[in-house]
């Protein structure tokens, strides 16, 4: 990532410049939520970053109440120059953030996915609706406060003759191997649930436990 991107961002919309970082050559921009599209549409017309590399976001629910939980991250870079930067922004949970569809159309499905995983609605976007979970699927799975335990879908499978289906999974399965229980967490005790530590700290069985499998 080039500085040089960073230093004209400061020298033209300095008052929308929160914070700059520099980690190992990345170079980020924290803006001012309010101005998260006037930054994007100032790098794709004057630094001509025309290649929208990926947008996502990032929960912080520990941020929570003194600032806001979500992080917005903006991967651009520009084809004719090579230079690249990360934009951030941050937003409360509940507020609204400027599409960028109209500045990157490939935004459009990024942005679905964000709302979808995390519930950050997207103020002006063509078709905000769910894109990998289907309508009545409650909650958003990528916040870091989302139940452990919480078992979907919640509707009936439709029937298909000849398909055979799993029925949901159940607490013990399906989880991913990283989870942690925020809620205590923030209560101040540091507690992990991966499945594969409960197996090894013997508080679970393994999937595969079973006469088949030599006991």
């Amino acid at each position: 990532m080039s500085k040089k991107i960073i230093d004209r961002l400061q020298k033209d919309h300095g008052d929308a410049v929160e914070e700059t970082s520099d980690f190992r050559g990345d170079h980020e921009a924290r803006v001012k939520a309010k101005s998260w599209k006037k930054v994007a549409l100032w790098l794709r017309d004057d630094l001509q970053m025309d290649h929208l590399i990926d947008l996502t976001a990032v929960d912080y629910p520990e941020r929570e109440p003194e600032e806001p939980r979500f992080e917005m991250k903006l991967f651009v870079r520009s084809t004719k120059t090579n230079e690249r930067i990360r934009l951030a922004t941050r937003v409360g949970d509940g507020e609204k953030i400027d599409s960028l569809v109209e500045v990157w159309r490939g935004a459009n499905w990024a942005e679905r996915e964000v709302f979808d995983m995390f519930g950050i609605p997207f103020e002006g976007h063509p078709d905000l609706r769910r894109i990998l979970m289907y309508e009545e699927f409650e909650g958003f799975p990528l916040r870091k406060d989302y139940p452990i335990d919480r078992t979907q879908p919640l509707v009936a499978y439709r029937k298909v003759e000849g398909t055979d289906k799993l029925p949901p999974f159940g607490p013990d399965e399906g989880q991913p191997w990283g989870r942690i229980d925020w809620q205590k967490r923030l209560d101040g005790e540091e507690v992990q649930v991966s499945p594969s530590i409960g197996v090894q700290s013997g508080d679970r069985k393994a999937l595969s436990t079973g006469p088949e499998h030599g006991e």
